[in-house]
């Protein structure tokens, strides 16, 4: 995960997460926080600083990779993502999945996005390109997604883009409101990403 990953399409621009983005994403953050209902997005300096330097630190551990959303046409940022819980697992050699891969199973999340990102092009893109590189150029063979069980809308943006409902985590973890969280689970596999991709084409379009 040392490697400087750049990922750009035509509305969006995921570079890496840098301590100079956080007075963006503090700007991007306040935009209108009761959008944030289940998501934590930190809205000081404080607060964004350390969420910064502990996504910078799980990249250095080689378990996460995070970026940070760039909209093209404003040059704005948008708000944050990430690769996570980043797994290679060790196949014999010789076994026709000893590839060359980057990893082989791994999470997105920690996304969120400023208010005039919502529902445009900007999120659909960005799934876009995650996508892509995970299964094109680094042959993951799956990606999960994860959300809280009341967060409806996070479930039915996961579904349009094709994620399959794999399951309750019961008490996942703590949720933002300090209660325990079940989390709904989904993930894209290898072999459906043709038809992922095909679909989220078509939703650009």
């Amino acid at each position: 995960m040392a490697e400087i990953i750049v990922l750009e399409g035509r509305h969006v621009l995921l570079q890496p997460l840098k301590h100079s983005h956080i007075k963006g994403l503090i700007e991007a953050a306040n935009e209108n926080p009761s959008i944030f209902k289940w998501t934590y997005v930190p809205q000081d300096e404080p607060s964004m600083t350390k969420y910064v330097d502990r996504a910078i630190e799980c990249r250095d551990l080689g378990i996460a990779y995070p970026f940070v959303i760039v909209g093209k046409k404003d040059n704005q940022i948008k708000g944050t993502t990430r690769y996570w819980n980043i797994e290679k697992w060790e196949w014999p050699s010789g076994h026709p999945l000893d590839r060359a891969a980057k990893l082989d199973v791994c999470e997105i999340g920690h996304t969120w996005l400023r208010e005039n990102a919502i529902r445009t092009a900007i999120n659909t893109e960005t799934k876009l390109l995650l996508l892509t590189n995970l299964f094109e150029n680094w042959n993951a063979l799956r990606v999960c997604f994860r959300t809280d069980v009341r967060n409806k809308r996070s479930q039915a943006a996961i579904e349009r883009i094709g994620g399959k409902f794999e399951g309750i985590l019961r008490a996942d973890r703590m949720a933002i409101d300090y209660t325990i969280r079940d989390s709904c689970k989904y993930s894209i596999l290898f072999s459906e990403w043709p038809h992922v991709k095909e679909n989220l084409l078509k939703l650009l379009q």
